[in-house]
């Protein structure tokens, strides 16, 4: 632990407000999940302040809905050098605060400088189309086409678990498209978004375009989905927080990006020593604390034993410990109370016919990489959304029957499957009931331009820097009567 206490500096952090950094009355210690050490004080906002950092946006959507699209662009990709050169700072940032291994900050960073490019070119492609009025009779002499707008505040609540690339996936569209934005941040994971907000300052971000609002999501979360100035809320976090805010946002558009217990299918027809690696990253990179990590693994009873015996090996081999060691796989859970609630779900299957291959433990307050076999659905583990380094191995004799396995959930954000017959890789990506299919790939794969987002209780929308965009700007209708 030593070499994340030694460098950890406590510091007081401030609300980002119409461009300047607001005192608060109240102030949070923020510790480090891993060491336990402070390492800031963060700044607590009432209603008062949120309700100002909502009018800087409001009163300032209109700098921003004038600004030209190359100048936009602009920002952004002087965003994008900045965090090029101060990428190894970012990642530590991440790390501190999250206990993320510094490997997976590290790609981390990486991403989110890739989101903010792609923002930055998809700045440049917002359009519209013409519309042929002559194909009615009623519409003979007249032209037509659709414009789209900024649709003006945005309210942004990012997760603890990217806290710098979810940020991106909301600011970076938001930015582009000509919007202003209130963000929250999630409470242990504040130092990530205040870091890109003075690094989208120092890019030439106009004041009060972004504003960042920590604090209590009873006081800033309720005060952005409330207020009629916002006019769209885009949220990444839990389902029954998602769903009060859908709830509560009236008319304003909502995209929410919610829960999942993603799923693998292993065909009887695959080499097991290819996947495993894939699968291990799957299954346990940032501690399984990622939206599409794998959870459940449905393998042909062909492959089922080669298939858990190599898995259980490679999961042993994992480096746990402190976040900062660059070899480190697995540290310490977001916080104690989810290591808690984790150990209460595998303490659950030693009631069950189910096998714990590895794992199940804490180590120096981590949680080891964990295997459970035969687990039955009716068992959190299978059912509900672990966040944890805890995966489900179970037997299937059937293509059909994973296929159920995998649709019987509350969720559908993504699964995968692997396999080298088409006609079951083509069957599935028809029969799997999610928002996306991954095909000879892990579901846990994601790269920053594609849709993303999911179906039943995963939400509602999708991210993914131009489909963002479409969410983010309102279509506009113009007719020309030229008679």
């Amino acid at each position: 632990m030593s070499k994340l206490v030694n460098e950890t500096k406590s510091t007081k952090q401030f609300l980002i407000i119409n461009g300047e950094k607001v005192e608060t009355a109240k102030y949070a210690a923020l510790y480090s999940p891993y060491s336990q050490e402070e390492i800031a004080q963060i700044a607590m906002a009432n209603k008062v302040q949120v309700l100002q950092a909502i009018a800087a946006a409001y009163n300032t959507r209109g700098v921003m809905a004038k600004m030209p699209a190359y100048q936009r662009a602009e920002i952004l990709e002087k965003v994008v050098a900045l965090l090029i050169k101060k990428a190894d700072e970012a990642a530590e940032i991440i790390t501190r605060e999250s206990a993320k291994p510094i490997m997976f900050a590290k790609a981390e960073v990486a991403r989110t400088i890739e989101t903010y490019k792609f923002s930055a070119e998809e700045a440049k492609r917002i359009h519209g189309e013409t519309i042929p009025f002559d194909a009615a009779v009623g519409g003979v002499g007249r032209i037509g086409y659709t414009l789209r707008e900024p649709i003006g505040v945005i309210g942004a609540i990012t997760p603890f678990n990217f806290p710098m690339n979810l940020v991106a996936h909301k600011v970076g569209p938001a930015i582009a498209a000509g919007n202003t934005i209130v963000l929250k941040p999630a409470s242990q994971t504040p130092l990530s978004a205040l870091f890109i907000a003075e690094i989208f300052e120092e890019a030439g971000l106009p004041p009060g375009v972004l504003n960042v609002v920590t604090g209590p999501g009873s006081v800033v979360g309720e005060a952005i989905v409330e207020d009629d100035r916002v006019s769209m809320v885009t949220f990444t976090g839990s389902p029954s927080v998602g769903i009060g805010i859908r709830n509560k946002a009236g008319l304003k558009k909502t995209t929410l990006e919610l829960g999942s217990n993603s799923a693998l299918i292993i065909d009887k027809d695959i080499d097991i020593d290819q996947i495993i690696d894939r699968c291990i990253m799957g299954a346990f990179s940032n501690q399984g604390q990622v939206c599409i990590s794998l959870q459940r693994v449905y393998a042909h009873e062909d492959v089922y034993e080669e298939f858990v015996t190599k898995f259980t090996e490679a999961a042993k081999k994992l480096k746990i410990g402190d976040p900062l060691d660059p070899k480190t796989y697995i540290s310490a859970l977001i916080s104690k109370g989810e290591a808690e609630r984790v150990l209460g779900w595998i303490e659950e299957t030693k009631s069950s016919n189910a096998t714990i291959t590895t794992g199940g433990k804490l180590q120096n307050g981590v949680l080891e990489p964990t295997i459970i076999t035969n687990a039955d659905h009716s068992l959190k583990v299978s059912c509900q959304e672990a966040f944890a380094p805890i995966v489900i191995v179970n037997k299937v004799h059937s293509i059909e029957e994973a296929i159920e396995q995998v649709n019987d959930s509350r969720f559908g954000l993504q699964a995968g499957i692997y396999t080298n017959n088409v006609k079951n890789a083509l069957y599935a990506s028809q029969a799997l009931h999610v928002g996306g299919v991954i095909i000879n790939d892990v579901p846990t794969y994601r790269v920053d331009q594609m849709p993303y987002g999911g179906v039943k209780e995963s939400g509602t929308g999708r991210e993914g820097i131009k489909y963002a965009l479409e969410e983010m700007t309102e279509m506009k209708l113009v007719v020309w009567n030229q008679s």
